[in-house]
């Protein structure tokens, strides 16, 4: 049973009459207790979002950690930062980097291929998609790749093994551990070497000794009828504690750090925006796994890398992808999510000496299937484009693009294996030696990035 407390914060207000009535209905005392037990309670019935994680007991680092770490004076110096963003649902290529000059095309997608006169062309080939606006800049700028047919062998149209496949880096048998994670494990990485700002850890984090850590983007939201000053009393630490106490102290204080920096990195993602509701952009999230709200999660990659904060790698997510049906409204305004956060964010780290350093790989589970199903839709494929971008990026066309006179059993033949790119990137920004990584895959390296960067050097591990 919780033991009442006397609100200790000098500023702490009454409840309103409608807060009153809404702790009496979950069950919360207007006189809150103060133990951890009490806060957690505190945080569930009341709705403050955030406090899932906490009250889950979720393990990783906590933002204030996080942040401490930074060291601004060693951000221009710092060492290379992979940020790797995952599209969940299976992104159909096809309409992402469109082959608008092949007769194939559009004779396979009567509605749901883009007329030439639309796309965004980048050669008398391939053209992006019309809401790709950003991307073609960059494409102009040279700060953007394009790896044409992507995939790996014997392809799996189940968005969880597929996705599986691409996060362990192990196409052939199952594997218990992410190829990043293994790269922790490795270099035996401390916990803020790695990074997810999504609700939930993916396995690509994972190794067997050591995991990335996890900090939700969500930090705190209040309903209208709290006072946050009441919440904000929650996170005052007290001299004559306890341990417990002091943690649950200690949590609160970081949902209102995170909250603070959220709105801090959304005022630094001006240039990239349209995460004013979270609530609606994770409704494009669906149950295949990823998140809303991009450009809130690379606002606070943006905000680490420029602080100096030691992190080498950071994962981000959207979601949304599994267009079966009206695929060309869905997608398209995914696509702008994706071109809006992107494209901001690169031209952040452009004028950044830290990021400077940083690359970014988007990719996604599989490919669509080449003809159009009934519902305006299409259905899992196969291969697909895999987009690198940044300042240190080598732009251009990589790989060969899959030809849609062959296919196999009406789907794209891949012409790059996935592993090719992740081993590029670890040799190239982690500086660690691919096949160490990739269950002994030996990665066939593809100049993605501007060679007067130097060569890569190996690895090697620290105790």
């Amino acid at each position: 049973m919780d033991r009442p407390y006397v609100c200790r914060a000098a500023r702490c207000s009454q409840p309103t009459d409608a807060a009153d009535h809404r702790t009496r209905q979950s069950g919360i005392s207007g006189d809150l207790t103060m133990d951890a037990l009490s806060r957690r309670k505190f945080l569930i019935a009341s709705g403050v979002t955030g406090a899932t994680a906490l009250a889950a007991g979720a393990g990783g680092i906590a933002l204030a950690d996080l942040l401490s770490s930074a060291a601004p004076e060693a951000a221009a110096t710092a060492r290379d930062i992979l940020v790797v963003v995952t599209l969940y649902g299976g992104n159909d290529g096809l309409n992402t980097v469109i082959p608008y000059a092949d007769s194939a095309y559009h004779s396979a997608r009567p509605e749901l291929g883009y007329e030439p006169e639309s796309v965004l062309p980048i050669d008398a080939e391939l053209g992006l998609n019309p809401v790709l606006t950003g991307l073609r800049t960059l494409w102009g700028d040279g700060q953007l790749a394009i790896v044409s047919g992507v995939g790996y062998p014997k392809p799996d149209r189940s968005h969880f093994r597929s996705m599986d496949i691409w996060q362990t880096g192990s196409p052939t048998n199952p594997a218990n551990s992410g190829w990043i994670g293994r790269w922790l494990d490795g270099i035996k990485a401390p916990v803020e070497a790695a990074v997810s700002f999504e609700p939930v850890l993916p396995p690509l984090l994972v190794g067997r000794s050591r995991i990335g850590a996890c900090v939700s983007y969500r930090g705190l939201r209040v309903p209208d009828w709290i006072d946050p000053q009441v919440v904000a009393a929650l996170g005052a630490s007290h001299p004559q504690e306890s341990p417990m106490r002091a943690r649950a102290a200690a949590a609160y204080a970081d949902l209102i750090e995170m909250a603070r920096t959220v709105r801090s990195a959304q005022e630094l993602a001006d240039p990239f925006p349209a995460d004013d509701d979270l609530d609606s952009l994770a409704a494009s999230a669906t149950g295949t796994g990823g998140s809303g709200a991009l450009g809130t999660q690379l606002g606070l990659v943006a905000r680490c890398v420029t602080l100096g904060v030691p992190t080498r790698m950071y994962s981000v997510s959207l979601g949304g992808f599994d267009t079966h049906a009206q695929e060309r409204v869905g997608q398209e305004l995914l696509l702008g999510q994706l071109d809006r956060a992107l494209t901001g964010f690169v031209r952040a780290m452009s004028a950044s000496p830290a990021g400077q350093r940083v690359t970014v790989v988007v990719y996604s589970e599989f490919g669509r299937r080449v003809r159009a199903n009934a519902s305006d839709g299409t259905d899992h494929g196969t291969a697909g484009p895999v987009l690198v971008a940044g300042p240190a990026v080598a732009g251009g066309r990589f790989g060969e693009q899959p030809s849609l006179a062959d296919l196999d059993d009406g789907d794209l033949k891949a012409t790059v294996d996935f592993r090719d790119i992740f081993g590029t990137l670890l040799a190239r920004v982690l500086e660690a030696e691919p096949a160490r990584y990739l269950d002994g895959y030996e990665p066939v390296e593809l100049p993605l990035l501007r060679t007067e960067r130097g060569p890569a050097s190996v690895d090697h591990p620290t105790d």
